[in-house]
């Protein structure tokens, strides 16, 4: 299942990719979310059930619609953007049929990304080495790749679609319900798609703090300090503090110089705590490639540390204003979002 939007070319090779994995009883349905281009055309083209939406609801909804209106046992969902490999139906199959199989499985982008641009190497580098790196037991969940049995899928309602209108973390918020409900999720490492998506450092910076940071440290403050899992592993979460106090000795270095010995020994212990993935990128593609990413993983850190402090503060705020004034926010919200 495919949901797409305004992406036809990439759209193409993805359900070529599909077709050469499918098994003969499988499924594929594109969920077009009101594009203005000729993606519905083009998954017709390509074979695919089209199915169109009347208006832009996002991709939660978008794999909602397609889950009601497909008719399989297994919920495969892949991003318009990504190639799956060969056997990845066949992986799927293989991980969710049996008596002890777990209820959901999802991989990762593999290390062959297209996209040639330094940031886009890095953003989809960074994504493969982070799964590849994870437990097996998972308690979150990835709908680029990845899926799910019907029944646990429906027992928790799906994707949140009122929350998460925009592209954003619905798939992580899916599984961590799916963990609450006690169901098991598998990360399978050989299940891998080549990642399409093409990053500048300004797309990067925007999804990092508006569509991962703020949603994800929401979902955090609600239920707790959450899972170890992926990003919030302890190292990561003592590098955006380590980070933070590094930018902080920086700017007041001017006063007291011996700060930036501080900042650069806060540093030092950021590459130290990610000398595993800074080791890949160098194997990948080389030390110059490696040094050029850490500018970039540390500018990842400030947006993961901008966006817990934002909702952190947003909590408080919210906690402390009388409920006339909570209701004027929602409304302001639903606007913006489009509902």
């Amino acid at each position: 299942m495919v949901p797409a939007h305004d992406n036809g070319r990439d759209l193409e090779e993805c359900l070529a990719a599909l077709r050469v994995a499918s098994t003969p009883d499988c499924e594929i349905v594109v969920v077009d979310d009101a594009s203005s281009d000729d993606t519905p055309a083009r998954a017709a083209r390509a074979g695919a059930r089209v199915l169109r939406l009347g208006t832009n609801r996002g991709p939660a909804a978008a794999r909602n619609e397609g889950a009601r209106q497909s008719r399989g046992d297994i919920l495969f969902f892949v991003d318009a953007d990504v190639v799956v490999a060969n056997d990845a139906i066949r992986r799927v199959l293989a991980n969710l049929q049996g008596e002890a199989s777990p209820d959901a499985t999802f991989g990762s982008y593999d290390a062959r990304p297209r996209a040639t641009g330094r940031v886009s190497q890095y953003r989809n580098l960074l994504h493969h080495h982070v799964h590849q790196t994870a437990r097996s037991e998972a308690s979150t969940f990835w709908a680029g790749c990845g899926a799910i049995q019907r029944r646990a899928f429906d027992a928790i309602g799906g994707f949140d679609e009122r929350r998460y209108p925009k592209p954003s973390i619905e798939d992580v918020e899916l599984g961590a319900r799916l963990c609450a409900a006690g169901y098991r999720i598998h990360l399978d490492k050989s299940l891998q798609g080549t990642h399409l998506k093409r990053w500048t450092l300004r797309s990067m910076v925007h999804t990092d703090l508006a569509r991962r940071a703020v949603p994800w440290a929401r979902l955090l403050l609600e239920h707790g300090a959450g899972s170890a899992d992926l990003n919030l592993k302890p190292g990561q979460r003592s590098s955006v503090a380590l980070t933070a106090l590094a930018l902080l000795c920086l700017a007041l270095a001017p006063l007291r110089i011996e700060l930036a010995g501080i900042a650069f020994l806060a540093v030092a212990s950021i590459l130290l705590i990610n000398r595993e993935l800074f080791l890949f990128f160098a194997r990948a593609r080389g030390w110059g490639f490696a040094a050029a990413c850490v500018p970039l993983h540390l500018l990842h850190y400030v947006c993961s540390g901008v966006g817990y402090l934002y909702a952190a503060m947003e909590r408080r705020v919210f906690a402390v204003l009388p409920p006339r004034e909570l209701q004027s926010i929602a409304a302001v919200r639903r606007i913006g979002n489009g509902r």
